[in-house]
Parts: C-alpha cells; sequence; structure tokens
C-alpha cells in the first residue's frame, strides 16, 4: 500500500460539476499542483485553461468525453476526443455506449471504444473507459472490461459519479480479474477518504477519481460532490 505522499500520484483530482467556475477549476488545479496529484479531471470546456495551469508541473491534463451518460454517437464522442486532445488532454475519459453493455452488445461496444481509441491514441493521450458499474450486472461488466481491452483502451472506470453507485471493492476486483495485471483500473465515485483509496488500491486499482482527493492525502472526510 502507498504511502500518502505517493498516493497522491494516484489521483486524478476532479471537478465535473457543470456549474463550476473559472475560479474553482483554477483552484482544483493549483491543489493539484501543491498536492502532487497525478492529474485533473474536468469536463472538455476546462481542458485548456487546466492544461496552462498545470504546464510544468508534471500534473496531466484529463477531460471526459460522452458524458455522463455514454449515449451520445460514436462519431460525436470521436469529435469531442479529438477536440480535447487538441486542447491539451494527456487522457481522456469515455462512457460507454450503456445500453449497448446492458444488451451484452459486445460488438457494438468494441465499436464504440475503439473509435474513441484510435483518435485518442493518434494525439499521444490515453483512454480510460467509464462502465458506469452502478447500471450493470457482473456478466455485464465483464463483456464491458473485455470489450475495452479488444478495443485498445489503457484503463477501465467503475463510474461517473452522477449515475447512482459508485466505486466499490467487488467491482474493482472484478475489473482486475477481468482484464489482467497490465490495463489500468480507475475506481471513481464516492470515494472521499483515506480508508477508501487504501481498500480500492489493494482490491486492484491503479487510479482514483475523486473530488476529495485533498481530504484524502491529508487522512480527512470527504464531502459529497463531484
Amino acid at each position: 500500500m502507498p504511502s500518502e505522499i505517493s498516493l497522491a500520484s494516484y489521483i486524478d483530482h476532479t471537478l465535473l460539476k457543470p456549474e463550476a467556475s473559472r475560479e474553482q477549476i483554477l483552484t482544483v488545479c493549483a491543489e493539484a499542483v501543491q498536492y502532487g496529484f497525478k492529474s485533473v479531471c474536468v469536463n472538455p470546456l476546462w481542458v485548456g485553461t487546466v492544461h496552462s495551469a498545470v504546464k510544468g508541473s508534471g500534473v496531466l491534463t484529463c477531460s471526459v468525453v460522452g458524458f455522463p451518460l455514454g449515449a451520445t454517437p460514436t462519431e460525436v464522442k470521436v469529435v469531442e476526443a479529438r477536440g480535447a486532445v487538441a486542447d491539451g488532454a494527456d487522457e481522456i475519459d469515455m462512457v460507454i455506449n450503456i445500453a449497448a453493455g446492458r444488451a451484452q452488445d459486445a460488438e457494438a461496444l468494441t465499436l464504440d471504444i475503439r473509435a474513441v481509441a484510435e483518435a485518442v491514441h493518434e494525439g499521444g493521450a490515453i483512454l480510460k473507459v467509464i462502465l458506469e458499474t452502478s447500471l450493470l450486472t457482473d456478466e455485464q461488466k465483464v463483456l464491458a472490461c473485455r470489450a475495452a481491452v479488444a478495443a485498445g483502451a489503457d484503463f477501465v472506470k467503475t463510474s461517473t459519479g452522477f449515475n447512482g453507485g459508485g466505486a466499490t471493492v467487488a467491482d474493482i476486483a472484478l475489473m482486475r480479474e477481468t482484464v489482467g495485471p497490465d490495463l489500468g483500473v480507475k475506481a471513481s465515485g464516492g470515494v472521499r477518504s483515506l480508508e477508501d483509496a487504501r481498500a480500492l488500491i489493494d482490491a486492484g486499482a491503479t487510479r482514483i477519481g475523486a473530488s476529495s482527493g485533498v481530504a484524502i492525502v491529508k487522512g480527512e472526510q470527504g464531502a459529497a460532490g463531484y
């Protein structure tokens, strides 16, 4: 288990509220630089702002795509992803076609993810694939993980934080078992304490998405919100 100092490097410091202001985004960026978080994760609107604010610090810029519903045509996700990478995103977190996941349509899932993965990789960025685990059965989670692997994704991720539920130890363990040791696994949604983060990392998470990053590394209890 990492120390509190190295734990910071697991955290995508996140502000995805639609009402977030520029001042709030800059505060999150300053916190990420201060504590050494892995990235700042924001909506596409703010990618350029984050990229400029963290430049030279080693903190990455992360953007979401097809967020938070995943119910966007693949070609639109591709355009959104390319735009975010062009604006400076190092990482893209896309939401799967959740309807296809629930229908266990592996082909539709794979085609959707692959198109975005190719666009993201062309720009030198990496792709994390959000399953929205609270809306899927274990069988559907496994199918979605396998589709992400087949499509060339770099990570699988539990949740958006906007559609109920969130990261659980059981889901992280299942996802890690399914994707094997080499793919990244990101736990997000409801991670608000050092205890939460430690349990998820022990279960196989290699990244933590949280709006409570500062509280986590300080050993405090974070507030609800994303």
